[in-house]
């Protein structure tokens, strides 16, 4: 069926899932087992409760804010009940009035000032009672290990274990030449880009589909990256350190979140053209199925042939920016792959120098999506920054300093970053690692990153819910976008030592955990009402029983108001922007997962799971 790409803000999933939601439609039974239960239509139909929490809790020492709905114009009473149902703490609501995003009248609870600790809490707000939360410490470290978790489950070219990620989940390789797959080993070029086969295996697959995208990855395996980088910076690797997540390489003296980066970085450098080859030192966009594979399809399972795309300068750039970075995180466990990591970025810096316009077509989106960017500054920026944080080489610095990116003042947007719009992490690795830019300059990109996080607070006092994102920023994936944000307030919070850039990082997870206009917690695993059927091809229970839903720890993109799929439009005409969700496999535009989506998730629970 024809499928309409219409024009959406930076950041958006682009023709990746339009694409796969045309071929839901013809794939997929037309009744699905389970599609029309209660759970799954469950978010679009049923009146959310009154009183949204975090529905997986609260820090002791953190913000503690609830949002009730009412249209009352007067405060309201409001009582915090231990599990026991005895009253902790009470006091009155603070009236915010009407909340643009949501649609709804909207009052504040604050009880920050409560310090105790335990399971099982509750809010009751007249007469309307929360879903049950907790608060206490270590509240965040199970969310940073599963949003890890993740990437391992979404591994191509490898079995995932039982003993890692559980019987349910346990699968074998996928898409090592083993049949009925036909890749990813020797893949050929699509017509009239090369003339031989390339080895790309592994990598992860980068949605709810099975093809992998560089600029994509390129995006996710830095936010991962660096989120160790951060922690090891602010005195909290350990956390991330050996034998602490569920990957198959623990024990072998490697961070586990670094083993887990290392997985995609294989697969970038894989992905670039060799010596001697035209246009060698370039990135492959990406590598995915000729044809959209049907869901469900478990990755074995995929018989579709496999197809190389042609070079661009975003995905080199990408390559040369992650691998940069690369080369200085892991110089201390690994010195042999960060110089492997140094050579290829400094050879697609130079690629992408040599061919800097050579651009992926919107119309390239059979069997994949386009992922298109018609403006690559915002790479070599980027590019530019990490190569002369882990060099301090003048002409990488030089690349900086003259670049527009550097000194403009929009670089930072209330829309976040994005794999379209990477400017910002430029300006992240310059005010975070040391580097020998002048004092003014470096003061000047620091200020830039404090002055965003406080754009943020004060989109998020604006609001009933606290969100990072002005009303006309649901768009697709916003919560990728909503998470991104966050990681600026986190940054901002490292830079400053100012507790209320911590304060709106931690908001940002009330949010993505229940502190919604749905009372939806949109990661699986994670609260009372978690959302459980996100579009995937083998995490599909709600079309195959026999199959799992997502593993927990996994976010769905979030409301959407442009409803870009027959689902949402059915089920969801007239929804105020930020309501515009429907937990079911068949909304690809509201429920999909993405590595760019998880990589911010898993960076701010790693932050918020840091004590001390």
């Amino acid at each position: 069926m024809p499928v309409s790409l219409l024009p959406r803000p930076r950041g958006a999933r682009t023709a990746t899932a339009l694409l796969t939601g045309a071929l839901l439609l013809i794939a997929a039974p037309s009744a699905p087992a389970g599609a029309d239960s209660p759970t799954a239509h469950a978010a679009a139909s049923a009146a959310p409760s009154a009183v949204q929490v975090n529905q997986l809790g609260y820090l002791p020492d953190g913000p503690k804010r609830a949002t009730v709905v009412s249209a009352s114009a007067t405060a309201l009473p409001w009582q915090l009940r231990d599990a026991a149902g005895r009253t902790a703490a009470s006091g009155t609501t603070t009236v915010r009035g009407a909340d643009a995003a949501s649609g709804q009248s909207a009052h504040l609870v604050d009880f920050s000032s409560y310090q105790g600790r335990g399971t099982g809490y509750t809010l009751t707000v007249d007469g309307r009672t929360s879903h049950p939360f907790d608060i206490r410490a270590n509240l965040y470290d199970g969310l940073r290990a599963d949003a890890m978790s993740f990437f391992y489950q979404q591994r191509s070219g490898i079995p995932i274990e039982a003993s890692l990620a559980g019987t349910a989940y346990a699968r074998p390789a996928g898409h090592l030449g083993v049949a009925p797959n036909r890749g990813d080993t020797a893949v050929p070029c699509v017509s009239g880009v090369c003339d031989d086969t390339r080895d790309v295996r592994g990598g992860w697959y980068d949605a709810g589909d099975q093809g992998k995208y560089v600029v994509n990855g390129g995006l996710a395996v830095w936010q991962l990256v660096n989120s160790f980088e951060r922690a090891k910076r602010t005195g909290h690797a350990a956390a991330l350190g050996d034998s602490t997540l569920r990957v198959p390489e623990r024990g072998n003296g490697m961070p586990d979140v670094l083993d887990e980066g290392r997985w995609e970085l294989e697969f970038l450098m894989r992905m670039q053209i060799p010596a001697g080859k035209p246009r060698a030192g370039m990135a492959f966009h990406k590598v995915h199925d000729a044809a959209w594979t049907g869901l469900p399809t478990r990755p074995e399972q995929d018989a579709e042939p496999r197809e190389l795309h042609a070079p661009s300068t975003a995905a080199t750039l990408n390559l040369a920016a992650a691998a940069a970075q690369c080369a200085r995180v892991y110089a201390p466990y690994d010195a042999a792959f960060a110089a492997r990591c140094l050579d290829s970025a400094r050879r697609a810096w130079a690629a992408a120098q040599a061919n800097p316009a050579v651009l992926a077509p919107a119309s390239d989106s059979t069997g994949g999506g386009a992922y298109e960017d018609n403006e690559v500054g915002d790479e070599f920026y980027w590019a530019a920054a990490e190569l002369y944080a882990t060099t301090g080489e003048a002409r990488y610095r030089d690349a900086v300093t003259s670049s527009p990116y550097h000194t403009a003042s929009d670089v930072f947007t209330p829309h976040g970053f994005s794999w379209q719009a990477t400017a910002p992490l430029g300006r992240l690795v310059l005010a975070t690692v040391p580097n020998g830019l002048p004092a003014t300059d470096l003061a000047r990109v620091r200020a830039s990153v404090v002055s965003a996080a406080d754009a943020q607070l004060s989109t998020m006092a604006g609001q009933g819910y606290g969100v990072p994102l002005p009303a006309d920023g649901y768009v697709w994936g916003s919560n990728g976008q909503v998470a991104n944000n966050g990681t600026v307030m986190a940054v901002a919070h490292e830079l400053t030592k100012q507790r209320r850039y911590r304060t709106g990082a931690l908001e940002t997870l009330d949010y993505l955990l229940g502190r919604n206009a749905l009372g939806q917690s949109y990661v699986t695993g994670y609260g009372e009402h978690a959302a459980q059927n996100q579009h995937h091809r083998f995490w599909a229970h709600q079309y195959d029983a026999s199959l799992p839903n997502p593993p927990a720890g996994s976010i769905a993109g979030g409301a959407n108001a442009g409803l870009q799929d027959p689902v949402a439009q059915e089920k969801l005409p007239g929804c105020a922007p930020a309501a515009c969700y429907i937990d079911d496999i068949g909304s690809y535009s509201t429920n999909e997962v993405a590595i760019n989506w998880n990589a911010p998730l898993a960076w701010l629970a790693a932050f918020a799971a840091e004590r001390g």
